[in-house]
């Protein structure tokens, strides 16, 4: 059997179906030997190598006396994505832009990628905030610690990386593999620290002092930070609860646009109501958030956070 043509280097290989996906007219193996530095005869070992993956490249006809190749009826949306390091540059621009006309047209352009990118859309655009906070070019108006940008950097670094950091927290020095952040109304960074053994804690950003990158490695194992995150509420890890939110017809419409929790499910009841459902721990937080939406928001289920409402309630009373 005759083998299939290869070509060694996969970072090209992807490139090069993104580029020639970007061109309605197709490429020429002229254009691939230029892009890539290669010979001609390594430019054809690369486009049949791509041709064994994507058997919908086919010759397209151009005017042209090269022929031209690329993509027919295929879509390669679903291998392209942006980071959100990429999308904060965009925002950016949007910002330092003086022209009304280039700011709508960077918008329309933000809101095309990010609908290429819909599955990934809450932790990117919560990752867009981040990135731009900590660059100058946003704020978040509710009362928070300051943080500072040098801060930042090494726990981004450290994330990046997998790098040990050094630091005060509540007087004492320690050793922390950072995983991830979570950003509320306080900043914790969600991390390990081995003289606590293999649990995962969470860390008040705010309290660090002294923060310092070591050349320590960590290993990151499994740990994914979103689906640890979608266990709570906000912050707290604890047992998991099946909650039930019931929120009055007046600001049904409000709560419906609200991103209470990433396995929220909602349902519009026949008197205008809303019940939100979603799975989570973290008791205080959730009890805290219902407090906010007053007479209009009820606990449905469990019946045991009903009673922990409750009683919330009645000792925050006792103090008027």
């Amino acid at each position: 059997m005759e083998d299939k043509p290869r070509y060694s280097r996969v970072s090209d290989i992807l490139d090069l179906a993104i580029f020639m996906g970007s061109k309605i007219q197709g490429i020429t193996i002229s254009e691939i030997a230029e892009r890539y530095n290669v010979s001609r005869r390594t430019a054809e070992r690369m486009r049949d190598s791509l041709t064994c993956i994507f058997p919908q490249i086919d010759e397209i006809e151009t005017n042209d006396i090269q022929k031209h190749w690329g993509f027919t009826n295929f879509s390669l949306t679903n291998l392209i994505s942006f980071t959100p390091k990429e999308m904060a540059n965009l925002e950016q621009l949007q910002h330092l832009t003086s022209s009304t006309e280039m700011q709508e047209e960077l918008e329309r352009t933000l809101d095309k990628i990010k609908a290429l990118n819909r599955k990934n859309i809450t932790s990117l655009e919560n990752n867009i905030e981040l990135i731009l906070q900590t660059e100058g070019f946003a704020v978040r108006q509710i009362p928070q610690y300051k943080i500072d940008v040098k801060t930042f950097d090494i726990i981004r670094e450290a994330v990046q990386k997998s790098r040990v950091v050094t630091g005060l927290y509540h007087g004492k020095n320690r050793e922390i593999e950072p995983l991830g952040i979570i950003y509320g109304e306080k900043i914790y960074l969600v991390a390990r620290e081995k003289a606590k053994g293999d649990g995962i804690y969470n860390y008040l950003l705010h309290k660090f002092e002294n923060l310092s990158l070591t050349d320590k490695i960590f290993d990151r194992a499994d740990f994914n930070l979103q689906e640890h995150s979608n266990k709570s509420f906000g912050v707290y890890q604890g047992e998991v609860l099946d909650v039930k939110l019931s929120f009055a017809p007046n600001v049904a419409s409000e709560a419906k646009n609200f991103n209470f929790h990433p396995t929220q499910k909602m349902k519009e009841e026949k008197d205008g109501s809303l019940t939100v459902s979603f799975k989570a721990c973290g008791n205080r937080e959730i009890i805290w958030h219902v407090f906010r939406w007053g007479a209009d928001c009820r606990i449905l289920s469990p019946k045991s956070l009903q009673k922990e409402y409750i009683e919330y309630l009645s000792e925050n009373l006792k103090n008027y």
